[in-house]
């Protein structure tokens, strides 16, 4: 079983993936106008200045939201592993994959906005790929092909959500309080299943309400010690730039031998830090009150800078700076493989994840005994757990999206149990486990199938959200607060954008039901 795991996950992330996710990313980054870097004042306008209603989180929360799920163990131990096994180098193809990946999350987020609709239990928005996947060509003989190729995402999603990644996130956390604090596996799982538990339970509003205190709060901490340590390394930075380049080009005479895999250790790594392309922004994209699908867009994309141009270059910076790290021949953690070592004479007892950075932090403030372990610990639990939140509202809104042909609430309702019991069960296998590779392993198909079938999706479906940019810029240059209306630009099947245009106030319903004239 272990080798299946293993082979599968290498072919799902293999060469074509890499090449799937690049060449998306610039596809949509010409057919944009580059609108990764043209409306980044647009981006921050609408982080500051959203709203919410009894419906939709504001932008601001939709953010947290969104980078809950991005920003978690890919953001310390990923980048770590992929420094480990495709070299220095592999931190500028995670910045290439960030670059470009923010226009493929604009498209997947217009897409998300577009066509959203309200939960039939509670009223909330609710959005993500298997919603524009269907409506899209609801209206064409393509219905039953779409149908079932929306159904096929969402129950992949759910899988993938609720079982195939949220070990990877308990693990790192488990992983880091062990070696940080010598705890027994069983202890720190055991307070995530019961926080977990606490917080889902309340719905989308609770999740969102979390994520907004916490997300901002663990990154700018994170950020700033990074920062600190860098600068009391100034000396390196240099040095840390001349590795990252030489390394990501090959040109570095030892690195030269594994320039592909730092192309393919970035890509991967890159995309599951950010998730530019995967699928999972749209969902909180779609939860969020606004008066036009492009600015939910512009804050997404945004996100994706935050998460991997900051958090993931922090920690890159951190572990490069101190020279806690070594990298290896062939993408394969054993220590007659190792092809160079850090400066820093990082133990070989410390595997490639959590301890890189905990070593790292260490070595500057050894006046303090286990702050690097200690603070990466923590660090790591409220990235990683918000991300756990997350995965399950993701796994949460696609079973939502599939139980819209049960008709019974009772049943409905038990179903979304089943998905929190096997949520739980997955962070304990995950937390327990002390096999991290395999964890990382099932991780990696989860992001690889809902990947592929995302990205492709967004391909066929690019025409409405490059319209929604289209009308979007054509407003704000007549001056106007952009305001939305699927019917003018020909987008049909966004039932609840035509009740706003139509005057209906959609936003104020309180649970499903025919909304009032304004």
């Amino acid at each position: 079983m272990s080798d299946a795991i293993d082979w599968l996950a290498s072919n799902i992330m293999g060469p074509p993936f890499i090449v799937l996710c690049l060449g998306a990313g610039l596809y949509f980054t010409v057919r944009t106008f580059f609108v990764q870097v043209v409306n980044i004042p647009d981006m921050i306008r609408q982080i500051v200045k959203g709203q919410k209603s009894d419906s939709g989180v504001s932008s601001f929360q939709s953010l947290m939201i969104s980078l809950a799920g991005r920003v978690g163990t890919g953001n310390i131990a990923g980048v770590a592993t992929a420094i480990a096994f495709g070299g220095p180098g592999a931190v500028f193809w995670m910045w290439v994959m960030a670059f470009l990946g923010a226009a493929t999350s604009f498209v997947e987020c217009a897409l998300g906005q577009v066509y959203k609709e309200k939960d039939q239990d509670t009223g909330e928005y609710r959005g993500g790929p298997a919603f524009y996947i269907e409506k899209a060509y609801k209206h064409t003989k393509a219905r039953d092909f779409s149908l079932f190729y929306a159904i096929l995402f969402a129950v992949v999603t759910v899988i993938a959500m609720s079982f195939f990644l949220p070990g990877v996130q308990a693990n790192g956390i488990t992983e880091s309080a062990n070696q940080a604090w010598d705890l027994p596996l069983w202890i720190p799982t055991l307070i995530i299943v019961s926080l977990l538990l606490l917080i889902i339970v309340g719905g989308v509003k609770r999740i969102a309400l979390f994520a907004s205190y916490v997300v901002p709060f663990m990154a700018t901490i994170y950020i700033v010690v990074a920062i600190v340590v860098m600068f009391m390394n100034y000396d390196q930075i240099v040095d840390v730039f001349s590795s990252i380049f030489g390394s990501a080009f090959g040109t570095d005479a030892v690195y030269g031998a594994i320039w592909g895999l730092a192309v393919q250790w970035g890509v991967k790594r890159g995309l599951y830090s950010n998730e530019a392309g995967q699928g999972t922004g749209p969902h909180a994209a779609a939860a969020a009150e606004v008066s036009h699908p492009a600015k939910q867009g512009f804050v997404q994309a945004f996100a994706v800078y935050i998460d991997t141009l900051f958090v993931c270059s922090a920690t890159a910076f951190l572990i490069l700076s101190t020279g806690m790290y070594r990298v290896y021949q062939n993408g394969v953690e054993e220590p007659s493989e190792i092809l160079q070592r850090g400066s820093g004479g990082i133990a070989d007892d410390v595997a490639a994840g959590p301890g890189f950075a905990q070593a790292g932090i260490d070595s500057m403030f050894s006046s303090i005994p286990g702050a690097g372990p200690s603070f990466v610990a923590l660090s790591l639990f409220f990235f990683a757990f918000t991300t756990i939140v997350a995965y399950y509202y993701m796994a949460e809104t696609n079973l939502t999206y599939v139980m819209r042909w049960v008709p019974n609430h009772t049943v409905r309702r038990a179903l979304v149990w089943v998905l929190r019991v096997l949520i739980v069960v997955a962070v304990a296998i995950g937390g327990l486990s002390t096999e991290p590779g395999q964890a990382w392993a099932l991780g990696d198909i989860g992001v690889g199938a809902m990947a592929w079938l995302n990205i492709l999706a967004i391909l066929v479906l690019q025409v409405p959200a490059l319209k929604v940019l289209g009308d979007f810029r054509a407003q704000k240059k007549s001056g106007l607060d952009p305001q939305f209306d699927p019917r003018t630009l020909g987008i049909r099947n966004a039932e609840l954008w035509e009740l706003r245009a139509d005057g209906y106030n959609v936003k104020k319903v309180d649970g499903p039901g025919t909304p009032e004239k304004v």
